[in-house]
Protein backbone atom coordinates (compact mmCIF):
# COMPACT_ATOMS: atom_id res chain seq x y z
CA UNK A 1 0.00 0.00 0.00
CA UNK A 2 1.25 3.40 -0.93
CA UNK A 3 1.51 6.04 1.62
CA UNK A 4 0.36 9.48 0.86
CA UNK A 5 2.93 12.21 1.22
CA UNK A 6 2.13 15.05 3.48
CA UNK A 7 3.66 18.42 2.75
CA UNK A 8 4.45 19.80 -0.66
CA UNK A 9 2.46 18.55 -3.61
CA UNK A 10 4.20 16.64 -6.31
CA UNK A 11 4.91 17.87 -9.83
CA UNK A 12 1.48 16.82 -11.15
CA UNK A 13 -0.29 18.54 -8.26
CA UNK A 14 1.69 21.73 -8.80
CA UNK A 15 0.90 21.72 -12.52
CA UNK A 16 -2.80 21.12 -11.83
CA UNK A 17 -2.92 23.96 -9.33
CA UNK A 18 -1.13 26.27 -11.79
CA UNK A 19 -3.59 25.35 -14.53
CA UNK A 20 -6.57 26.08 -12.27
CA UNK A 21 -5.12 29.44 -11.20
CA UNK A 22 -4.29 30.40 -14.80
CA UNK A 23 -7.73 29.35 -16.03
CA UNK A 24 -9.44 31.31 -13.28
CA UNK A 25 -7.34 34.39 -14.01
CA UNK A 26 -8.15 34.15 -17.71
CA UNK A 27 -11.86 33.78 -17.03
CA UNK A 28 -11.88 36.75 -14.64
CA UNK A 29 -9.90 38.93 -17.07
CA UNK A 30 -12.27 38.03 -19.93
CA UNK A 31 -15.29 38.81 -17.78
CA UNK A 32 -13.88 42.19 -16.74
CA UNK A 33 -12.99 43.05 -20.34
CA UNK A 34 -16.47 42.06 -21.53
CA UNK A 35 -18.14 44.22 -18.89
CA UNK A 36 -15.90 47.16 -19.73
CA UNK A 37 -16.67 46.80 -23.44
CA UNK A 38 -20.41 46.66 -22.73
CA UNK A 39 -20.17 49.81 -20.62
CA UNK A 40 -18.27 51.59 -23.40
CA UNK A 41 -20.87 50.56 -25.98
CA UNK A 42 -23.67 51.73 -23.72
CA UNK A 43 -21.94 55.08 -23.16
CA UNK A 44 -21.39 55.49 -26.92
CA UNK A 45 -25.05 54.71 -27.60
CA UNK A 46 -26.17 57.20 -24.99
CA UNK A 47 -23.89 59.86 -26.43
CA UNK A 48 -25.16 59.20 -29.96
CA UNK A 49 -28.78 59.41 -28.78
CA UNK A 50 -28.05 62.70 -27.00
CA UNK A 51 -26.42 64.12 -30.13
CA UNK A 52 -29.44 63.12 -32.21
CA UNK A 53 -31.76 64.84 -29.72
CA UNK A 54 -29.65 68.00 -29.82
CA UNK A 55 -29.62 67.95 -33.62
CA UNK A 56 -33.40 67.51 -33.74
CA UNK A 57 -33.87 70.40 -31.32
CA UNK A 58 -31.61 72.60 -33.43
CA UNK A 59 -33.52 71.67 -36.58
CA UNK A 60 -36.82 72.52 -34.91
CA UNK A 61 -35.50 75.85 -33.68
CA UNK A 62 -34.03 76.70 -37.08
CA UNK A 63 -37.15 75.75 -39.02
CA UNK A 64 -39.06 78.81 -40.19
CA UNK A 65 -42.61 79.32 -39.07
CA UNK A 66 -45.00 77.30 -41.16
CA UNK A 67 -46.51 79.21 -44.06
CA UNK A 68 -50.27 79.52 -43.99
CA UNK A 69 -52.00 76.70 -45.76
CA UNK A 70 -53.50 77.51 -49.15
CA UNK A 71 -56.93 76.65 -47.77
CA UNK A 72 -56.75 79.52 -45.24
CA UNK A 73 -57.82 82.59 -47.23
CA UNK A 74 -57.79 84.96 -44.24
CA UNK A 75 -54.15 84.15 -43.43
CA UNK A 76 -53.20 84.58 -47.09
CA UNK A 77 -54.99 87.93 -47.30
CA UNK A 78 -53.17 89.12 -44.16
CA UNK A 79 -49.85 88.00 -45.58
CA UNK A 80 -50.45 89.82 -48.89
CA UNK A 81 -51.69 92.90 -47.02
CA UNK A 82 -48.45 93.01 -45.01
CA UNK A 83 -46.42 92.71 -48.21
CA UNK A 84 -48.52 95.49 -49.77
CA UNK A 85 -47.97 97.75 -46.75
CA UNK A 86 -44.22 97.11 -46.89
CA UNK A 87 -44.18 98.12 -50.54
CA UNK A 88 -43.25 94.69 -51.84
CA UNK A 89 -46.53 94.38 -53.76
CA UNK A 90 -48.04 97.13 -55.88
CA UNK A 91 -51.71 98.02 -55.67
CA UNK A 92 -52.41 96.06 -58.86
CA UNK A 93 -50.55 92.96 -57.63
CA UNK A 94 -52.33 93.06 -54.30
CA UNK A 95 -55.73 93.44 -55.98
CA UNK A 96 -54.96 90.54 -58.33
CA UNK A 97 -53.95 88.24 -55.48
CA UNK A 98 -56.99 89.27 -53.44
CA UNK A 99 -59.24 88.49 -56.39
CA UNK A 100 -57.65 85.03 -56.76
CA UNK A 101 -58.14 84.25 -53.07
CA UNK A 102 -61.71 85.49 -52.93
CA UNK A 103 -62.53 83.83 -56.26
CA UNK A 104 -63.83 86.99 -57.89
Amino acid sequence: MRRRRIGRPGLVGTMARTAVVAGTATAVASNVAGKKQAQQQQAASAQQWEQQQQWAAQQQAAAPAAAPSPQDPIALLKQYAELHEQGVLTDAEFDAEKAKILGT
